[in-house]
């Protein structure tokens, strides 16, 4: 539907979002290193570090042979695989875009923290929707959605760069946009819970986004870009001149 760009929000309690950076560096490391393995090695991984719904919920197991990580670990480490390059880009994009403010609301820890529960969010919902699925779930777009809902509730009045329709680029407000996007998940879980995308992650990660944002940001950071203090003009008597001193 849309594509973002960029936004005009200036971080405010952060120098540099470190954290957003430091997950963009790790999924991008995990996709290098799947260029260059081999098939069977990138399966094993799949399999190994992917969320398989039908482990979680006892209704098949893995081979020994495959496991990396323990079961629950997998509600976390398959947000940092990835299907192919566009799969990857594209939710790395979104992280970009709106996870340095997300952090500067919240802070690095609780930023990081924030990004893990929304995945692992993002794997429950999914295994609730298909828990008889044996194939793995990877992509971190449980965890992007959240990101993405937490900047809803954050800026939804600031100016966004998207390209409409993948072509045309607009400056709108980010409301506009994320909420057509947020409604979009909505729909597709009821009309297509079945098909390739896992709806079900990107609105586990919504949900949890949106009411970890409530409780995690930062005491005093405003929602819906509200200002907690305006400030006021100072006012100055025009009759009572202006005196600098001078010393000689």
């Amino acid at each position: 539907m849309f594509i973002p760009l960029h936004d005009a929000v200036e971080l405010k309690y952060i120098r540099v979002q470190y954290v957003t950076i430091g997950i963009i560096v790790v999924n991008v490391l995990f996709w290098l290193f799947s260029t260059i393995a081999s098939p069977e090695v990138v399966e094993h991984a799949s399999l190994g570090l992917g969320f398989i719904p039908a482990v979680i919920f006892d209704y098949a197991a893995l081979d020994p042979s495959l496991i990396i990580v323990p079961d629950d670990a997998t509600f976390i480490t398959y947000s940092f695989l990835h299907l192919d390059f566009w799969h990857l880009a594209s939710n790395m994009l979104f992280l970009w875009v709106f996870g340095d403010n997300v952090e500067d609301a919240l802070g690095h820890l609780k930023f990081l923290i924030f990004y893990l529960l929304c995945a692992a969010a993002g794997a429950a919902l999914h295994g609730l929707v298909v828990p008889s699925s044996e194939g793995p779930l990877i992509g971190a777009s449980g965890a992007i959605s959240g990101v993405v809902a937490a900047y809803f509730l954050l800026h939804p009045r600031v100016r966004v760069w998207v390209l409409v329709l993948f072509r045309i680029p607009l400056p709108l407000p980010a409301f506009i946009p994320l909420a057509l996007w947020i409604i979009q998940q909505f729909a597709m879980l009821v009309l297509d819970a079945d098909g390739m995308v896992s709806w079900g992650a990107h609105v586990g990660g919504i949900i949890a986004g949106a009411i970890l944002v409530l409780f995690m940001r930062r005491r005093g950071v405003p929602l819906f870009d509200r200002q907690l203090v305006t400030p006021k003009a100072v006012e100055r008597k025009p009759d009572v001149p202006q005196v600098a001193a001078a010393t000689e």
